[in-house]
């Protein structure tokens, strides 16, 4: 059956899957149509093919099969159409305005004589220009979109790659569809895959075997930190995603291998005797780190201080008494160019910090504090009393033509003298490498963190290579210095970390565990003490109350408890919007979290009158949805520290409901309550160095909840993945090249 129709209203749109249900005036009648359809706008008109059904609570739709977009050829549905807020600078009254003016032949003039639309009083020729470029806009993105559906690709995702490519989308996809897992955030394997096979590309074509190579390695460093695969494993884990047998694979792997090492996209080499394939992008990286952190240590100038006369100062000034270890890694701070403190809870790294900042500060040298997160710099901040930035905002990131750019950098350098960084675990190689760049010659790089945390989530072991290399300055703080006599958080982190049990006292006042049966009772549990229990026995707000589990999955998995706590912390009500990305659904007053690095995204912040603009939100930044417009299409999130931003299309699946997040995404955080379900899964994940983790990310209350043999199993459970890196490697190399050429000289 087909019907024609213009848009009225889009009643909802998911911006993930495209599926729309729109109101349409069919023939001086309203009717509802439902199906999966492209961005559309109030005054289009469609025509669609398929069928009226009855659905059980919304009444008579008419389901769509297929669709198509025709010129709208009444006055008012023109108008509509201009003035539906997707074209630039063409509000109601300009569209009535321009209807008036034209009539039916409106959208002819716009499109093929725009310089006619200054006739009209108010519309300048540029004006007329950017009616004319929106309009064109519009019809190219409908255009695009509609292409890229055709193979199955959601709409959020259709947007994101028009963004990228523009008019030449269907050309770039068609030549190589593999080109979109290079360029485009959230395009994985399987969906150019998927492209490409319907293109006819064989299975055993080089340009297959080539996209399988790279994005094996390009995930391998993403997901599981490698800067570098063993060549066997790479054949394997390419042969596993491409499905061909290893016979075919190895007919063409070395051309695919030589053919990437002609364009500098990997690079072959031995380490430790064995050949290896990295992405030159990893290798590049690791060597230029190695070889600053070697110039920063070997080119540090003495200080003519009696530094440890300083210590005894600041010892009496702030009424404390160092443990040897933690005076000997402040003496060794200011000695040397390269020094990494580190240490578990209370051990009193931030004592340190604190001291060194005032030492260097009594010689006249700039001290600067910086840390990977937004909420670890905060927590910097106010735990030293000092200025701290994330190691972005410390660097001045910009976006500028499609790529990240540093204002400070090899050639416009910091001005420190000193460089503190905490959570220096978290830290992954790319990140790493921009910070170095920009220290200036004879800057001392101090790096603190606790090397029993979590690594990185992103590519690299920064902090766990500079250490294994023996080449630096390490200071181990095992002293526990802060612990209150009646609190167990602090030594029951170190139990856990020794691979003993906590302690279970009934008389503890912030350290506890909840027995539970299996893991449906484990998740209410969770959500009746974060709704009820908690928030009247610690005065914390049942939002503020951090849920962190090991995995995604399960039914104490971040996924389900993040809809269950949602439904009892933020429930529906009327007049509050909705917004609904795949299976999840956003409303006005939930938390939320970023999860992956946006450098485009652009925000606004008041301060103290004073608005502040800027671009760039970050994997692991918590904030509050404080709008939401599914008419519009855009959700309104409120972060931290002030950033307001706004997520349209194509940027809001970046979000995740934060009630819970897995123990990975709250590195460098700190929480009042947090509350930790432990349920039994995979010994890869399940093991003592993500429990440890999850209760130092704790700063006034821990609640374990589960069965204690889950807490044994990962205590006793020492598994951690091994990262294929390079930096130690490289790190050895470097510092004998330096010792050859200047080892010698005075």
């Amino acid at each position: 059956m087909k019907i024609k129709g213009t848009v009225l209203d889009i009643v909802f749109c998911n911006a993930e899957n495209g599926y729309t249900v729109v109101s349409l005036e069919v023939d001086g009648c309203q009717v509802t149509a439902v199906g999966t359809l492209p961005l559309l706008t109030s005054g289009e008109v469609l025509s669609l093919e398929g069928k009226y059904i009855m659905h059980p609570k919304f009444g008579c739709q008419f389901e769509i099969s297929s669709y198509r977009f025709d010129t709208p050829d009444s006055l008012d549905g023109i108008a509509k159409y201009l003035s539906s807020g997707l074209i630039k600078g063409v509000g109601e009254k300009t569209a009535e305005k321009i209807v008036k003016h034209f009539g039916k032949d409106t959208l002819a003039v716009i499109e093929k004589d725009p310089n006619k639309l200054a006739e009209i009083k108010g519309i300048s020729k540029s004006k007329a220009l950017d009616i004319y470029n929106g309009y064109c806009e519009l019809k190219k993105i409908q255009r695009q979109i509609m292409f890229l559906q055709s193979y199955g690709i959601t709409v959020n995702l259709a947007i994101k790659i028009y963004n990228v490519y523009k008019e030449n989308t269907e050309e770039v996809v068609t030549n190589n569809p593999y080109k979109l897992i290079d360029d485009i955030d959230g395009v994985g394997f399987a969906t150019a895959d998927r492209v490409a096979n319907s293109l006819g590309i064989a299975k055993d074509s080089v340009f297959r075997i080539r996209a399988g190579v790279v994005y094996t390695l390009k995930e391998s460093g993403e997901k599981q930190g490698n800067t570098f695969l063993h060549l066997e494993d790479l054949k394997s884990k390419v042969q596993a995603l491409l499905g061909i047998d290893l016979v075919t694979l190895e007919q063409n792997f070395d051309e695919v291998l030589s053919s990437l090492q002609l364009d500098l996209h990997v690079s072959l080499l031995f380490v430790a005797g064995r050949q290896v394939v990295a992405l030159s992008k990893y290798l590049n990286i690791e060597k230029a780190i190695a070889s600053r952190l070697v110039k920063l240590k070997n080119e540090v100038y003495a200080i003519e201080q009696d530094f440890d006369k300083l210590v005894d100062g600041f010892e009496r000034g702030n009424k404390l008494k160092f443990h040897e270890s933690q005076r000997q890694a402040i003496v060794n701070a200011s000695k040397s160019g390269v020094t990494v403190i580190t240490g578990g809870p209370g051990t009193g790294k931030t004592t340190i910090i604190n001291c060194i900042c005032q030492l260097f500060g009594l010689h006249g040298m700039k001290v600067a504090l910086a840390a990977p997160t937004g909420r670890a710099s905060k927590r910097l901040s106010e735990s030293t009393g000092r200025h701290a930035q994330t190691i972005h905002r410390l660097l001045g990131c910009e976006f500028v033509g499609g790529k990240v750019q540093f204002l400070y950098n090899e050639y416009n350098t910091l001005d420190t003298d000193v460089l503190i960084v905490d959570e220096t675990s978290m830290v992954d190689c790319v990140v790493f490498n921009s910070l170095l760049k920009a220290l200036r010659k004879g800057c001392r790089l101090v790096l603190v963190g606790d090397k029993d945390q979590l690594p990185s989530v992103g590519a690299g072991n920064v902090l766990g290579d500079i250490i294994a290399s023996g080449l630096f300055e390490i200071n181990y703080l095992t002293h526990i210095y802060r612990q209150a006599s009646d609190s167990l958080i602090i030594s029951n982190a170190h139990l856990i970390n020794q691979g003993k049990m906590p302690v279970f006292n009934n008389k503890s006042q912030d350290f506890f565990h909840l027995q539970t049966t299996c893991p449906e009772d484990t998740a209410n549990n969770v959500v009746s003490l974060v709704t009820t229990r908690l928030p009247g026995y610690t005065k914390t707000d049942m939002r503020d109350i951090q849920v962190l589990s090991p995995m995604k999955n399960g039914p104490a998995g971040v996924e389900n408890l993040n809809k269950l706590l949602q439904q009892q912390i933020n429930p529906p009500q009327k007049g509050k919007g909705q917004f609904v990305v795949g299976n999840v659904t956003f409303r006005q007053g939930d938390k939320v979290m970023q999860t992956q690095n946006d450098y485009e995204i652009e925000w606004m912040r008041k301060n103290e009158g004073v608005v502040e603009f800027g671009q760039g939100v970050f994997n692991g930044d918590i904030g509050y949805v404080t709008q939401v417009n599914p008419q519009e299409g855009f959700v309104q999130v409120t972060f931290e520290d002030g950033r307001i931003t706004e997520y349209g299309h194509g940027e809001v699946s970046n979000l995740m409901l934060a009630y819970a997040i897995t123990v990975h995404k709250s590195q460098g955080s700190e929480f009042d309550v947090v509350v930790i379900p432990l349920y039994g899964g995979a010994p890869t994940i399940l093991n003592k160095n993500l429990l440890y983790t999850a209760v130092t990310r704790a700063k006034k209350y821990v609640v374990l909840v589960g069965a204690k043999k889950y807490i044994a199993m990962m205590i006793h459970n020492n598994f951690i993945i091994t990262r294929n890196t390079m930096l130690k490697h490289f790190l050895k190399k470097e510092e004998a090249k330096y010792n050859s050429l200047f080892g010698d000289i005075d």
